[in-house]
């Protein structure tokens, strides 16, 4: 009998910028465990503006991406979460990264930082949210959401899914 892994917990996100306006809305729950299933939601989510997912899992780590023409551009918050999530496998995959040794115990982040620098959260100011180690990936995303410009609607959405 093969071993299936636990159900994921957490949310997935979609975030779309058209004509000036922020909408946050959640992807379908598949969007949290299988990031084939993310980025196909994302892409259809037809806009002329913005458009990007922010996923927290478990209390464990986040990934924001982003699709792009030919591909998707990917942050993972914490590559050695790719050592027990398959979500977090697939993206160090997507990368061409390959996984963390078990043995290492230091905490980094792999993919993109300027993924969405063209929205305010230049590089620079991604890595040191990301840096911040002792903050759940609900608040980093928060800190992620407030400086781009669409806090109100990312809290208004969160307090929804945590009613």
């Amino acid at each position: 009998m093969p071993e299936q892994e636990p159900p994921v917990h957490g949310f997935a996100v979609a975030v779309v910028r058209e004509d000036n306006r922020w909408r946050c809305s959640t992807l379908d729950g598949d969007a949290l465990s299988e990031l084939d299933a993310a980025i196909t939601q994302l892409r259809g989510l037809r806009s002329t503006g913005a458009v990007f997912g922010l996923l927290a899992v478990d209390d464990e780590f986040f990934i924001v991406l982003r699709p792009v023409p030919g591909g998707v551009s990917l942050l993972l918050s914490d590559a050695a979460a790719a050592l027990d999530y398959d979500i977090a496998a697939d993206v160090l995959d997507l990368l061409r990264v390959d996984p963390p040794d078990e043995e290492d115990e230091e905490l980094w982040p792999e993919g993109d930082l300027a993924v969405l620098a063209d929205l305010g959260m230049p590089k620079h100011e991604l890595q040191v949210i990301v840096d911040e180690v002792d903050l759940y990936p609900d608040e980093q995303l928060q800190m992620i959401a407030q400086r781009i410009g669409f806090g109100e609607e990312f809290t208004r959405l969160l307090d929804t899914l945590q009613a």
